[in-house]
């Protein structure tokens, strides 16, 4: 069945809000409440699920495409608020912090208001930023350790 503009827009906000999602959940504590400060003022929010701490398995592959196994849990914050107007929004990151995990909620609430979107992508534009800052960072960390292994022909054979 072909895809229609409307399935097409669709599969690109669904992209577009995991994108602002996975954003948010690597954001640190201090660029949440900048961005939590730009987007004021902010409608009344109410918890959905009280913001909780639990636990989540880790699964792992054997050179990325193996069998999968348990590699261990991790710590995860969770939360789910609806803001006034009736958009939900939900926020996970690793760790116990659960006020950053409200924080991140909220965002996600505003990110879905069409009128408050745009506002909501400058504000994680600088987080953004950062990540790839970092990865490339890495990535020549990583570069610079390289090997290349090679073989000698001795001359006698």
């Amino acid at each position: 069945m072909p895809q229609t503009s409307e399935n097409h827009s669709q599969d690109n906000e669904i992209a577009a809000r995991r994108a602002a999602l996975a954003t948010l959940a690597r954001a640190r504590r201090d660029e949440l409440e900048s961005m939590i400060e730009r987007l004021s003022p902010l409608p009344a929010a109410s918890e959905l699920r009280p913001a909780e701490v639990g636990l989540v398995m880790l699964r792992g592959r054997t050179g990325g495409d193996g069998a999968p196994f348990n590699l261990g849990e991790a710590t995860v914050s969770r939360a789910a608020i609806r803001l006034e107007g009736g958009a939900t929004g939900f926020g996970y990151r690793l760790g116990r912090d659960v006020a950053a995990a409200r924080r991140g909620a909220v965002i996600d609430a505003l990110w879905q208001d069409p009128a408050r979107r745009e506002a909501v992508e400058a504000a994680l534009a600088p987080v953004r930023a950062r990540l790839v800052a970092e990865a490339g960072t890495v990535r020549a960390e990583t570069a610079a350790t390289k090997v290349d292994f090679f073989t000698l022909v001795r001359g006698e054979d």
